[in-house]
């Protein structure tokens, strides 16, 4: 295993400050800053929710003796902004405080700021360095670049199947109204946990009939995802959750456009592809991450117009020995977990 350099630490730490405010963040990025003088930390900061102050703000403002800001060096997972938009430029205060050396994990592709603050420094003066850790700082950030890169959300599919591969049985509708539960609690906690990091959740028709699904967090603290559904014709009433007011809700269906209160109605073109429509939909309200979480058709949906990022694969030690059976895709598993009798699987769109 290769060693760090330095930059290369100072730039880890940099991401692991960055982390901390997952999920909180939206609709900017997630961004740490270290400042360094002779070889030692003498702050760090990080972004921790949109309107407040930057991660180089609260970097340069978390160092005692200001003077030290002339020989340091300023690390930071995303190019400092140069743009005034809540908050005043980054690369403005960098050079207010005539810090010298930038260190930088991966320019910001955001029309708004796209190398514009490297230059910014670099025209007072300050010797930049881009390119630290990079393929880390752009993971990092995956949903904040493909929302203004690809101009839609960032798409985590996420399904639990059984050890023979089904995702439900064959239910009547005698039988509706609770999930057929296939993994264990704590894998359970874990999906909880990860509704708390998306801005937004998605389900199809039957897995709302058939569930009756509140697509709410109360296994875990945290932020609530915006909760859509797919209803081409309208067959929810009022008895279901997702039209329980509590939360708001989008209806996607093919009928009518309206809102009232807390549930908005969305109307779809049903000449087009859906998947396109909705997630159009979600960029212009600025949703940054959809985790879609079935039924197999509307799983299988995304798959087959290849308008997914991310696939969470639970796997229970359930047998069902028939039923509906699991969406089927091509990707590359970046990751595994275990929760006890319970595994996840997670892929990547190759």
């Amino acid at each position: 295993m290769n060693q760090l350099s330095q930059d290369e630490k100072y730039m880890q730490r940099c991401l692991q400050l960055a982390q901390l405010a997952e999920g909180n963040t939206y609709p900017n990025p997630m961004v740490g800053s270290v400042i360094v003088h002779d070889g030692k930390i003498i702050g760090e900061g990080y972004h921790r929710k949109a309107g407040e102050p930057h991660a180089e703000v609260n970097a340069v403002r978390s160092v005692r003796n200001k003077e030290l800001l002339q020989k340091s060096i300023l690390y930071v997972n995303l190019e400092p902004c140069a743009h005034y938009g809540k908050t005043p430029p980054c690369s403005k205060l960098i050079i207010d405080y005539e810090i010298p050396n930038v260190v930088i994990g991966c320019i910001d592709s955001f029309s708004e700021v796209a190398g514009q603050g490297v230059v910014m420094m670099e025209r007072e003066g300050v010797l930049v360095k881009t390119g630290v850790l990079e393929e880390e700082s752009l993971e990092l950030n995956r949903r904040f670049f493909t929302f203004h890169n690809k101009q839609r959300p960032y798409v985590i599919l996420k399904w639990a199947e059984t050890g023979d591969g089904f995702i439900d049985i064959e239910r009547k509708e005698e039988n509706y109204g609770q999930p057929t539960w296939i993994t264990n609690e704590w894998a359970r906690r874990a999906v909880h946990k990860q509704r708390t990091t998306e801005q937004a959740i998605l389900v199809g028709t039957q897995t709302a009939l058939k569930d009756n699904p509140s697509l709410t967090v109360r296994d875990w603290n945290g932020h609530q995802p915006l909760r859509c559904v797919i209803d081409r014709q309208l067959r929810l009433n009022r008895d279901y959750n997702l039209l329980d007011n509590s939360r708001e809700t989008i209806i996607y269906n093919a009928i009518k456009a309206s809102g009232k209160e807390n549930v908005k109605y969305i109307r779809l073109n049903s000449k087009d592809d859906v998947t396109h429509q909705i997630l159009a939909d979600l960029h212009q309200r600025n949703i940054q991450s959809v985790i879609v979480e079935g039924g197999r058709s509307t799983l299988q949906r995304f798959i087959d117009t290849n308008l997914w990022d991310e696939a969470h694969q639970y796997i229970g030690d359930v047998i069902f020995n028939n039923g509906i059976s699991a969406p089927k895709l091509n990707g590359r598993i970046i990751n595994r977990e275990s929760f006890g009798s319970s595994k996840l699987y997670v892929y990547r769109n190759i």
